[in-house]
């Protein structure tokens, strides 16, 4: 088993006063040679934002972008709506970038303060033809046990978002005091786990809210946790 821990601490940060930003991944301003991507996950920012503000108008291309909201309202419109549409805790979005695609990301809220996981993942099928899909996902379907929130379009997996990548994203919350075991999809595969919030150990390693920890050459690994602890997965090819 490989494996590569960043600790919260670690990530790159930019302070635009209006968007507090942690980059897991070389992204915009922060670079480091290190931290460039792990296998096809290319970016996992973790925003913050004030307010009525977000991002203006900006193109993407050839790139799978989910969006996982934590607390507050996303707007959110793009080239292929007329109409802002709401994003809220509990749901997920996905857009295929493909051939182009033109979008808007906001705080739809004028008082709170908008949270947020932004995650780029390399498509294995480049120039599709722009997409874009929303779903909501019950908190109760992840208590101790895995649930399935992304995966590939040409796979047969029910109830998850598709993305253009033999990809598994999913969530699990674990009471404390409980043990969890990760099956990987393929031996090719490697797992970037990200620590929502609370403390865990993978191999003795002690993780703790933000705290993230790249896994690969295993077909499992096993979490322990030491308090309440939500994790989201990242599963990519590394090649």
């Amino acid at each position: 088993m490989k494996t590569i821990i960043h600790k919260a601490e670690s990530r790159g940060f930019a302070n635009h006063g209006w968007l507090q930003a942690n980059h897991s991944f070389s992204f915009a301003g922060y670079f480091d040679k290190e931290k460039v991507q792990f296998g096809a996950l290319r970016v996992l920012n973790d925003d913050v934002i004030a307010p009525k503000m977000g991002f203006g108008t900006h193109p993407h291309n050839n790139m799978e972008i989910i969006t996982i909201p934590l607390s507050g309202v996303l707007r959110h419109r793009d080239s292929m709506h007329n109409e802002w549409q709401s994003v809220l805790p509990g749901e997920v979005q996905i857009m295929s970038a493909g051939t182009g695609v033109e979008h808007s990301e906001i705080n739809g809220s004028n008082t709170e303060h908008l949270s947020l996981f932004q995650i780029w993942v390399i498509p294995n099928k480049e120039d599709v033809t722009p997409r874009y899909d929303q779903k909501s996902f019950d908190a109760e379907g992840r208590k101790n046990k895995l649930q399935t929130l992304v995966s590939s379009i040409d796979g047969t997996h029910e109830g998850s978002l598709k993305i253009h990548q033999d990809a598994l994203i999913s969530r699990i919350d674990l009471d404390k005091g409980q043990t969890f075991e990760y099956q990987l999809k393929s031996e090719d595969h490697g797992v970037y786990i990200m620590t929502i919030f609370g403390k865990h150990s993978i191999n003795e390693n002690e993780l703790n809210t933000r705290d993230a920890m790249g896994i690969s050459d295993t077909s499992s690994f096993k979490i322990e946790t030491k308090e309440d602890s939500g994790l989201l997965f990242i599963e990519v090819p590394l090649t």
